[in-house]
């Protein structure tokens, strides 16, 4: 069995703070688009995902 680099584990868990904050908010924006019928809450949803995500990462590694 492989022996995983620390910086390795590091790697997937930014990726995944990413991608999951990526997908999460931006599927509540793109339902409130449906929902209002507006055209803009799906960026909104997006910037705010990665931005929370950002500072998730700011403050597990950063710190």
């Amino acid at each position: 069995m492989a022996t995983q680099n620390p910086r390795e584990g590091a790697l997937y868990s930014i990726l995944g703070y990413m991608l999951s904050g990526l997908i999460f908010w931006g599927g509540v924006g793109y339902f409130a688009d449906r929902f209002f019928n507006t055209s803009f809450l799906t960026l909104v949803g997006l910037l705010v995902g990665m931005g929370g995500a950002l500072y998730l990462v700011w403050l597990r590694f950063g710190r």
